[in-house]
């Protein structure tokens, strides 16, 4: 199976290349924010669980993010692997994902990241909050603290994928079909590793 972890910060067009790479590899797209929606709507013993801790104003623990990542994988079937985005987002968490993933017998293959300047992350989000009406794009003091946080937490974790070789830089600026090639062929690199 192909694990992919696509990683960037906000406006790096995560959420526009997983689409192209789900259709393109069969993959399924595991975010924890879906998860998370998903099951404090369903109101499943996970989303009871995260809900008391978010209710208290604690952040959801790992262990329970995990096990809906889990659930996730569980409940899939008929795909070529996984593409995980927005998670892991600490060494704690990514070292998780590898027990969960290497107990499956499907570790992660790599982790891809998409490299974009931080000019160029604030016109994209900038933008896409006219489009989209999310608060959290209209506004520059939170769009800089985002990018600051995603910065603060990224680099750890791309150490821990760089230390087991399984990482790869990509240049994000450029039209949505030329970073998705570039995209393309780490992954088809990674597929032929297997």
């Amino acid at each position: 199976m192909l694990n992919i972890v696509l990683f960037g910060p906000p406006g790096a067009g995560k959420g526009t290349q997983s689409e192209k790479l789900i259709s393109k590899y069969n993959l399924t797209h595991i975010s924890t924010g879906d998860l998370f929606r998903k099951h404090l709507k369903e109101g499943t013993e996970l989303g009871k669980l995260a809900q008391k801790y978010m209710d208290d104003g604690y952040l959801v623990p790992d262990e329970v993010v995990i096990d809906m990542v889990d659930d996730k994988i569980k409940n899939t079937e008929g795909v070529n692997g996984f593409i995980f985005d927005g998670f892991p987002r600490t060494v704690t968490q990514a070292k998780a994902l590898d027990k969960l993933m290497e107990g499956k017998a499907t570790p992660i293959s790599g982790m891809i990241a998409l490299e974009v300047p931080f000019e160029e992350l604030r016109t994209r989000l900038l933008e896409r909050g006219k489009v989209s009406g999310r608060a959290d794009d209209q506004n520059e003091d939170k769009i800089n603290n985002r990018i600051k946080v995603y910065q603060d937490e990224a680099l750890p974790v791309s150490e821990y994928y760089k230390e087991q070789g399984k990482y790869s830089a990509i240049d994000g600026v450029g039209s949505i079909d030329e970073i998705f090639n570039k995209i393309s062929e780490v992954v088809d690199s990674l597929s032929v590793e297997k």
